[in-house]
């Protein structure tokens, strides 16, 4: 019996599922253990959590008809007994158990398809790293969680207490009760006046974003490159049909680095990792006799405050910024991302909420409808990039003792878009995960180690600029 439908969004994330656009995401944690730790610490606790453990809601729910993903009915159900065998699994690394050798495993593990016959979410630990550290990895679809809020689930199971060896996994923990009252707010009943009063906030909110997308319009034939439209990214090596193989790559830095940059170049500290990610590309791209003329775009999701918002809310909308591949000289690249980034920030600052989601979605719709078979081939992309950037905690946090010394997000491909880009915070760090498919992306590893170089080239040119002032 079928039991909680799908939402529209989590059934378009299904519908994208196939053996090369898989829809899955995950997070890559390392930990450091306490001098006390057990020197079987990993095996005690896989069998632990194995060990007659229940599990909640949504980690306990299955798809309705797994053969049908495109079923126009499908739903979530409970699955009475889950499999704790299947979903914690236990790994090793080869020696020496560096950062190459994790990636390496972390891209072979997020190859492989969600089973849909199961609740789909894996964890898996992974021992053998130097120092004696290990490493949890998770994967999750899309459409059970997005990755933001399965972050968050996961942060329950960590605790801000290094002696406290007693939290459950986020798996075992019941969710958070919700009240009557808030529940009803939040999915009011459908009366004809609510009817209507959404008609004409989308009439309105219409007319609203129909004006936004004429400026960009007029922009681009006045040829003002601050303001990036879609459909005019430049097509590059990385911006085709995808296949299933996937890598990954990891960059941490202090976030007291980038802030010091970002004082330096009048900016913010996203607008410094766009301008490093640019770099990088541009090095990476040189390299192999693919970088065009024109600048690479990325699509940012961003929180922005709608003037129709009393205070205390968030929207979240779609801009796209220049990366700035063009420009050579690091401090100039990044005073040209600060200048797209605020303009397009501009764009939406003005616009009521329903606005914001209408022009956010025209400017994602070419993404939609590059995920046709072959259309990823001919058609010019919506944008070169996605790169996110996702608050996290800002205090060190623990699970069963052991210090959380890194925090990456693991994200999704897709057709048309080789590359991914998502940046977390954590306790004073900025954590990068580069997620790429293997073949349009190849020795992706190297943009983690170019973005690192162009932090470095960018400190020493403001460094100099600061001194001729």
């Amino acid at each position: 019996m079928a039991g909680k439908k799908l939402s529209v969004f989590d059934a378009f994330f299904l519908a994208a599922e196939t053996r090369e656009a898989m829809m899955h995401v995950g997070g890559l944690l390392i930990f450091s253990p306490p001098a006390d730790a057990h020197p079987q610490l990993l095996r005690h606790l896989a069998d632990e959590l194995r060990d007659s453990v229940a599990v909640y809601a949504p980690w306990n729910l299955r798809l309705w008809t797994p053969e049908l993903l495109k079923n126009p009915l499908q739903a979530w159900v409970e699955e009475p007994q889950v499999d704790l065998e299947y979903h914690v699994r236990r790994s090793a690394l080869p020696a020496p158990g560096d950062e190459r050798e994790l990636g390496i495993l972390v891209s072979r593990l997020h190859s492989i398809p969600i089973d849909f016959h199961r609740p789909p979410w894996e964890v898996h630990f992974i021992e053998g790293l130097e120092g004696g550290r290990f490493a949890m990895y998770f994967k999750i679809h899309h459409a059970l969680v997005d990755g933001y809020t399965s972050m968050k689930l996961l942060a329950r199971s960590l605790a801000h207490d290094p002696d406290d060896r007693d939290t459950p996994m986020f798996f075992a923990r019941p969710p958070r009760a919700r009240s009557i009252t808030a529940e009803v707010e939040a999915d009011p009943a459908p009366t004809l006046e609510r009817v209507l009063e959404a008609v004409r906030g989308q009439l309105s909110a219409t007319r609203e974003a129909g004006r936004a997308i004429m400026n960009v319009v007029r922009a681009q034939r006045a040829g003002d490159r601050t303001l990036v439209g879609p459909m005019g990214a430049p097509k590059t090596l990385i911006n085709r049909r995808i296949s299933r193989n996937r890598r990954f790559a990891t960059q941490q830095y202090p976030i007291d680095r980038l802030r010091a940059l970002a004082r330096a170049g009048g900016g913010t500290i996203n607008d410094v990792a766009l301008a490093v990610c640019g770099g990088a590309l541009r090095r990476y791209l040189h390299e192999r006799g693919g970088l065009p003329l024109e600048p690479l775009t990325a699509m940012l999701p961003v929180n922005v405050r709608p003037k129709d918002d009393p205070g205390g809310g968030n929207a979240v909308g779609a801009i796209l910024c220049s990366l700035a591949t063009d420009v050579e000289a690091p401090a100039e690249r990044l005073a040209a991302v600060v200048a797209s980034t605020r303009r397009a920030k501009e764009q939406l600052a003005g616009l009521s909420r329903s606005a914001i989601m209408q022009y956010s979605a025209a400017l994602m719709a070419p993404l939609v409808m590059q995920q046709v078979p072959t259309a990823a081939s001919w058609m010019r992309p919506a944008f070169n990039v996605v790169v996110s950037n996702v608050p996290g905690p800002e205090q060190p946090l623990y699970f069963r003792g052991c210090r959380l010394d890194a925090l990456y997000p693991v994200s999704i491909p897709y057709h048309g878009q080789g590359l991914n880009i998502t940046i977390n915070g954590y306790a004073g760090t900025i954590n990068v995960g580069f997620t790429g498919c293997r073949d349009a992306v190849p020795s992706l590893q190297k943009l983690a180690v170019y973005s690192g170089e162009e932090v470095a080239a960018l400190e020493h040119e403001l460094a100099l600029g600061a001194a001729a002032g």
